[in-house]
């Protein structure tokens, strides 16, 4: 399937999604369930398909034998899961399109979870009866039918493509909310290609995980750069997600990616289900900034989180303790601390932070100077604003390295400013491109040496420029402009306005700027050349000087004329 065939299909399996949000009787925030729900029992049917000759083969070779198996422990071993007749897509495409139609989906997921522990509680089996409304009793039926249009040849890879795409699509559609669950992929991408995941014996954490995006990026960038199956099938995720419903998604987007692990309901803060720390090689997330409702007293000896310090209140509340338990005053730094504890002596991680956690003071300052003092701390990148669909303003990504003390690059830190690179989506939101992920991403490589790297993207884009058409000729000659210009030969040095990297002691160094770690403080903004000579500008000026006084003169005018008018009606 060529990639606008790939985009044709979710655009008119997204067609579903409208029609549910114009007939269903269901809240606008509860329209993901159902579509994601269908989504996977058309993914089990295909996949289910795709095995079934080789389960039927080996099942009737063993029957009657001492070696005989049933069919669900073989489709297990081959498939991954069972799958009963009555949760066949076919069988419920074909059904009579009546309000019967919503028991059989409830009785295909019941069959499925009954028959697959791990699917256990998973699927949104008591919705499907607001989508047969008295007044159009069909509109399951159709809904059910549009994901006929899914291939049965269809790989995994891109079944996995098209949940995320409604996944990304059912969080812009629910703006604020959508936002708990989904983080863009565009950059959890460059998160991932920053962190550079290996597969093999491997643990990855994500304390939390919404839909487990963290995850789908992780394997697919890791299948990207031919990670064998054998690797693959070691390499274990572990989420912590508090919202029973988007626990749900998150294992179901685990396994129609083909992803391995498991997610836990719980409140990352108060409860820690796989000993995290020191425990995981990976740890990436997008947790909820400024939380203010932590109680101190449950974290305050967790060594999660005191490792570094605990955030306090400079002074006491005015109220008794016996009225108000004492809360963090910001949780941000729970997270931080969180995160930088939770890998063990190699470990790197790669997190969503409010700006504002960049140059926190008071007992957060401390928490950040130990960290930066360490050496772990390893680059900060500051997003364009209106990224997310949960917050407009913009946010920075932190990236911890446990193994970077070991190396030369323990006393400074890496910062990009990447403020000014995005493709604007529609006038509310943005995202990075592919080729800004590249070009972004290149800038750790060669930071970190890695030349080869960049002279493939190069090779690439001249590729992309030999191949492409006249009209898109431009921009892969823009492309390769933007890396030469900027890193001659693929060797790391400072750009004005783009990136920098910055001691910790010297001067004007993180020590100097009160160990912040904004990337405005230190990476510059670069000033323009207008092309004006110096008569052009002055010439200019004295243009503009001519227009205020015009201005200023009519606005005088005015004012008299008003002055006018008030003392004739008032009699003065």
């Amino acid at each position: 399937m060529t990639d606008i065939e790939l985009k044709k299909l979710k655009d008119d399996l997204w067609h579903s999604a409208d029609m549910l949000r114009a007939s269903a009787h269901l809240a606008a925030n509860k329209y993901g369930q159902p579509i994601l729900g269908l989504i996977f029992l058309r993914y089990a049917d295909i996949l289910y398909k795709q095995h079934k000759d080789e389960i039927e083969k080996e099942y009737n070779s063993l029957k009657g034998s001492r070696m005989e198996r049933s069919i669900k422990d073989i489709a297990i071993e081959k498939c991954g899961f069972y799958l009963p007749e009555v949760a066949y897509y076919d069988f419920l495409n074909n059904a009579p399109d009546d309000a019967n139609k919503a028991k059989l989906v409830k009785n295909a997921m019941k069959a499925i979870e009954e028959n697959n522990n791990k699917m256990e509680g998973v699927l949104p089996k008591e919705v499907y009866g607001q989508l047969v409304p008295e007044e159009e009793p069909e509109l399951l039926s159709n809904i059910i039918r549009i994901f006929m249009d899914i291939p049965e040849n269809i790989s995994v890879d891109l079944f996995g493509e098209i949940y995320e795409f409604f996944l990304g699509k059912f969080a812009l559609a629910e703006g604020k909310d959508g936002g708990t669950f989904y983080t863009p992929a565009s950059v959890v991408q460059y998160m991932v290609e920053v962190l550079n995941p290996e597969a093999g014996d491997k643990k990855f954490l994500d304390p939390a995980c919404g839909s487990g995006g963290m995850f789908v990026q992780a394997a697919r960038y890791m299948h990207r750069h031919n990670a064998k199956e054998n690797e693959m099938m070691k390499f274990r995720c572990y989420g912590v997600e508090k919202e029973p419903d988007t626990v749900k998604l998150a294992k179901m987007n685990l396994l129609l990616n083909n992803v391995r692990g498991d997610i836990t309901e719980a409140n990352s803060f108060y409860s820690d289900p796989y000993n995290a720390y020191g425990n995981f090689d990976y740890v990436m997330a997008n947790p909820p900034f400024n939380v203010d409702e932590v109680v101190y007293e449950k974290v305050k000896d967790d060594k999660r989180f005191n490792t570094y310090g605990i955030p306090k209140n400079k002074t006491n509340s005015g109220k008794k303790k016996s009225d108000k338990k004492e809360t963090v005053p910001n949780a941000n730094y729970l997270w931080i601390s969180y995160f930088a504890t939770a890998l063990n002596e190699t470990g790197k991680a790669a997190l969503v932070m409010a700006n504002s956690a960049s140059d926190a003071n008071k007992s957060e300052l401390e928490i950040r100077k130990k960290m930066i003092d360490e050496g772990i701390v390893s680059q900060m990148v500051t997003l364009p604003s209106n990224m997310f669909t949960s917050v407009t303003l913009p946010a920075t990504l932190w990236f911890f390295d446990k193994n970077k003390p070991n190396t030369n690059k323990k006393n400074e830190v890496l910062f990009i400013d990447a403020r000014n690179v995005f493709t604007q989506i529609d006038r509310a939101h943005r995202k990075f491109s592919e080729e800004q992920i590249k070009n972004l991403s290149i800038i750790t490589k060669i930071y970190n040496g890695d030349v080869d790297s960049y002279n493939k993207l190069i090779d690439e884009y001249n590729d992309n420029y030999n191949k492409s058409k006249d009209n898109k000729k431009d921009y892969w000659k823009s492309q390769i402009e933007w890396l030469s210009e900027r890193f001659p030969d693929g060797k790391y040095q400072d750009v004005i306005g783009l990136c920098k990297v910055v001691r910790i002691d010297e001067e004007e160094g993180i020590s100097e700027q009160d160990y912040s770690l904004n990337p405005g403080r230190y990476v510059g903004v670069v000033i323009e050349d207008d092309g004006l000579t110096d008569e052009e500008f002055k010439s200019d000026l004295k243009d503009i000087k001519k227009a205020y006084k015009k201005l200023s003169d009519e606005s005088n005018q005015a004012s008299d004329e008003l002055d006018k008018i008030f003392n004739e009606l008032i009699g003065e």
